[in-house]
């Protein structure tokens, strides 16, 4: 006699938990092909940044063999050399690598946080505020040595703040904060070439760097400042830059899952001011490096926002950026804000017509 185990038929309730069982097993294969792209991204765009820091130090018009640098760092004097590396090639590569960084990582915040790809600093004035307070120090004040960066620092965090009290409250305030932004920096671009033309060209000239960015004044001094100012800011940029992926589902969507928006979008604005004014105030502002860096991050990291990535990019393409400024034009060094600018530019009327075509397509 034959005995048959009988069968016990599948019910909704276990049918359901097996979609769900599946569902969470693609999330999770999704999260760690994400994980993998972006430790692949990073670590490629890391060993570029070395490589092109490694090239800004060692190679030029005065070439440096890897040991006689670790014999420099190690303290030993090499005729001729110690000189030109440790007090030239060295700063301004670590300048470049700092304020790439910075910047970088300023772009992504903003970016993300107004959900706009043009709301970089150079574009919204925040940029241009620091070049206004460093300009103004120098021409008015008659501003030397630190009090010329503290002015520009001051600079941004004024423009930063009155961009934030004329656009909250608002349902579109980050399109708003763009638009107003870009109104302040109209207006203080006026201001500086005002004082510009009235001023003696020995003072203008010394503002000169606070338009174009260029990191021709790199000293070690300097280095210890936006060193300083980027390691107090650091803490802040890990803790709010974890709410900063809430923001782009939008702000009703954001209140929703328990976010304080307008909080976090203080928050989040000045540490994106920080992370512009220390740079800025250390070396100006380098154009359209916080514009150029998030876009291409999203890009290279399957157009997810990434903080790291694009602080990467910025430092790749300082890097970059000031070595051709160095080499381009034989016998001129040319301030890297100027070749940055030049790239800028037709990247952003890029951004404005790929985005007013995917508008129209929509």
């Amino acid at each position: 006699m034959t005995s048959t185990v009988p069968t016990v038929p599948a019910t909704p309730a276990m049918s359901a938990t097996s979609d769900l069982d599946a569902v969470q097993r693609r999330l999770t294969g999704i999260r760690r092909a994400a994980g993998r792209q972006w430790a692949l991204v990073a670590g490629s765009l890391g060993l570029l940044v070395l490589a092109l820091f490694a090239c800004r130090v060692l190679l030029g018009d005065y070439t440096v063999t890897v040991p006689d640098f670790f014999r420099l760092l190690a303290g030993e004097n090499i005729p001729g050399a110690r000189f030109i590396v440790m007090e030239s090639k060295l700063p301004r590569a670590l300048m470049g690598l700092l304020t790439g960084l910075s910047f970088g990582a300023a772009g992504a915040v903003f970016q993300t946080m107004l959900r706009n790809p043009l709301a970089s600093p150079d574009i919204i004035g925040v940029s241009l505020g620091s070049s206004a307070g460093a300009v103004i120090a120098i021409v008015l004040i008659g501003g030397t040595g630190a009090l010329v960066p503290v002015a520009a620092l001051i600079g941004a965090l004024v423009v930063a703040a009155v961009i934030f009290l004329l656009s909250r409250h608002q349902s579109t305030a980050g399109i708003r904060m763009v638009l107003v932004g870009i109104g302040v920096a109209a207006l203080l671009q006026a201001v500086v070439v005002q004082l510009l033309s009235r001023t003696d060209i020995y003072r203008a000239n010394d503002a000169l760097q606070w338009i174009v960015g260029s990191l021709n004044g790199a000293t070690w001094e300097r280095l210890a400042l936006l060193g300083l100012g980027l390691v107090l800011v650091a803490p802040f940029l890990a803790a709010w830059g974890r709410r900063l992926r809430i923001l782009p589902l939008g702000d009703d969507l954001a209140a929703g899952l328990g976010l304080d928006v307008e909080r976090t979008r203080l928050a989040l604005l000045v540490v994106g001011v920080a992370l512009t004014a220390f740079p800025t105030a250390a070396a100006g502002p380098i154009s359209f490096i916080a514009l150029l860096s998030g876009p291409i991050a999203r890009r290279l990291n399957g157009g997810r926002a990434t903080i790291v990535i694009a602080a990467l990019v910025g430092a790749a393409i300082v890097l970059a950026a000031d070595y051709a400024a160095a080499y381009l034009i034989p016998g001129t060094v040319l301030p890297v804000g100027v070749l940055t600018g030049g790239l800028g530019a037709p990247f952003m009327l890029w951004l404005l017509l790929s985005r007013r075509a995917g508008a129209s397509e929509g």
